[in-house]
Parts: C-alpha cells; sequence; structure tokens
C-alpha cells in the first residue's frame, strides 16, 4: 500500500454519494492519494493534440480490437487521452511504484471531450493500472488489490442488476445449482479489459445516446465477460472512518446477456442473503470489484492484515447459516 498513489479527477456524480471515499483511511493504509479536477484533465488532453505517439496508439487499438473495431472514426481522440493519462501518471507518481485511477465519465465528459473513456479505462486496467468509474476512490483501490492477488486483469462492475426472470428459466434453471436469487447482472458500461471478454465490439455508450448525440457517446467496450471462477469484493471506508470489506467466491456463467456493456452472467450461493444482509446492511455502493479467479483466502488475510476487523469482513454464508441481523422465523 505504501507503494501506490491513486490520482482522481473530478467530484462524484451526484446520484453517486454512496461511493463516499472519506480519504483518512487512505493516509492509514500509506496509500498516497491526488485528486484533481476535470478542468485539469481536460487541459492536459488538448496540451495531447495533434501527439505524434496517437497514430501509434491508435494502430495498437486497431489490432486489439480486430473485426470488433466498430467506431473507427472516435480511436484518434481515444488514443489522445490514454496517452494524457499515461502522462499525467509518470509526471505526478512522485516516489509511488504503483498507480490507480479513480475517473469520472458523466455527466459532462462525453460532451467536453466527445467520447467517452469506458475503452481507455478497460486498457490501463489491462496494462496493470487499474481504473474505476464515477470517482470510485476505494473501488480504484480494491481494483489493485485484486491485481496484485491475481496477477491479473480485475474490473469493477455495478452489482444492482438482476437476471431477466425469463433468462433464468430458459438458460439457467436445472442447468445449474443456482436459484433465481444466486444470480445477478454484473455489469459497467464497457470497462473491462477485452482478453476478459468472450468477444468485444467498439460501441456507443446506450444509455446517454437516448439524450445526446450518439457520436459524443462512442467508446464502450461492449461483450459479454468471459465465463469461469470468479472473486467478487471490496474494501471501503464508511463515512465515519471505519474500514470494512466483503469476499465472495462465484462464477461467470456459460450465458448470453443479450445486452449491452461489458456484462456477464453472475452465480454466487445465497447471493440474495448476501446481498440484503452485507451489501445492502453495510452501506456498500453500488460497484463490486472482480478478480477472475478463487481468492477468497488471500483477501481474506490482506483485509485481516491491514486492519479491517474480522467482524467487519462479510461474506456470503451458506445455506442454514444466519446473519445476525437475519430473521430466524423468515
Amino acid at each position: 500500500m505504501s507503494d501506490l498513489k491513486i490520482i482522481s479527477f473530478g467530484p462524484r456524480p451526484l446520484n453517486f454519494l454512496a461511493c463516499n471515499a472519506p480519504i483518512k483511511q487512505l493516509y492509514n493504509l500509506g496509500v498516497e492519494i491526488e485528486e484533481n479536477s476535470e478542468l485539469d484533465l481536460f487541459e492536459a488532453f488538448h496540451k495531447h493534440d495533434n501527439d505524434s505517439r496517437i497514430p501509434d496508439v491508435v494502430k495498437d487499438m486497431e489490432a486489439e480490437l480486430g473485426e470488433g473495431n466498430m467506431k473507427p472514426e472516435v480511436l484518434p481522440k481515444l488514443a489522445q487521452y490514454e496517452l494524457t493519462l499515461l502522462d499525467w501518471i509518470e509526471e505526478h507518481r512522485g516516489y509511488r511504484k504503483y498507480v490507480a485511477i479513480a475517473g469520472k465519465c458523466w455527466p459532462a465528459f462525453q460532451t467536453q471531450f466527445g467520447f467517452v473513456p469506458c475503452y481507455v479505462n478497460s486498457r490501463l486496467t489491462g496494462m496493470g493500472i487499474p481504473v474505476s468509474c464515477e470517482v470510485d476512490i476505494y473501488g480504484a483501490l480494491s481494483e489493485f488489490i485484486g491485481a496484485c492477488v491475481s496477477q491479473d486483469a480485475v474490473t469493477l462492475l455495478d452489482i444492482n442488476n438482476s437476471v431477466p426472470a425469463d433468462m433464468y428459466e430458459e438458460s439457467i434453471k436445472d442447468k445449474f445449482d443456482y436459484t433465481h436469487k444466486d444470480t445477478f447482472m454484473g455489469f459497467h458500461c464497457g470497462n473491462t479489459c477485452s482478453r476478459k471478454l468472450s468477444s468485444c465490439s467498439m460501441k456507443y455508450q446506450m444509455i446517454m445516446a437516448r439524450n445526446l448525440p450518439e457520436e459524443v457517446t462512442q467508446g464502450t467496450l461492449e461483450g459479454d465477460i468471459m465465463p469461469g471462477d470468479i472473486t467478487f469484493y471490496r474494501l471501503q471506508s464508511t463515512a465515519d472512518n471505519k474500514l470494512r470489506a466483503y469476499i465472495a467466491h462465484g462464477e461467470v456463467l456459460p450465458v448470453a446477456t443479450k445486452s449491452f456493456g461489458g456484462v456477464g452472467v453472475f452465480a454466487i450461493p445465497e447471493m440474495g442473503r448476501f446481498y440484503r444482509h452485507v451489501l445492502i446492511e453495510g452501506n456498500y455502493p453500488h460497484h463490486g470489484a472482480v478478480a477472475f479467479g478463487h481468492f477468497g483466502k488471500s483477501l481474506y488475510e490482506i483485509f485481516k492484515y491491514i486492519g479491517v476487523p474480522v467482524e467487519e469482513i462479510g461474506y456470503n454464508q451458506p445455506k442454514g447459516v444466519r446473519y445476525p441481523t437475519e430473521n430466524p422465523f423468515a
């Protein structure tokens, strides 16, 4: 932790106050935090206009996307943005060996920059520089921890989307040993590294495009997340500066999502109870970090080591084992 610097850009969007980020515990952990405005980033971006390195980055993006290069016209801007972030990291890391970024991606980003940053976020995370969305500082910290443990790319996803009932009936029930409440859609607009997707395409942010011209919402990396084992986890400081965390083993099911963004059908045993008695009761944000593999044992020891009280490390209790606040008569 003492080798990590988190660089953030902009304040959290109004609707994302749950992603609170009291910085006292960051300093207690030895993590340095540098908070910047979007205007600082916007200025730096324009200083990279016509950067001679842009064509080479575009070629690298084209090679990564392959047939999924559906929006070639936006690649030069995305390359310019990637170079802006990489240069910012080198100019601001100081003596810190590692850097993670908590970036702003809406509501003004797309109208001013002219694209969305999701694909660039995915590429940096694939390089070992975790990037969280919506200025989720503890999300970025969680991603960093998972990247260290797994020695692989991680991602950060919304956890508050359910699997449609018809999809469960058609594709999961009687095929996998999970109830409907054990499943959920892990989703974000397009920030998951391409090598963690079954296939990928460059597209646009469909939600934003409902109210904005499509051309300013381009830049998402879309595709179904690759099936396999996952660890779903997060480290968080509460508003009154208490550290808490959760960990759960699960998997991404080999089920087509029929959706958009970077998305997968996730299954965690007893997820419904875990969601109610750990995530909601613990006031956790809607973002969960995902490591690709089962790393609960290591994460649990890390959280203990850095000072999270064991009673504040939540996990998905097996069926028949009650949570402290769970009604025994329910």
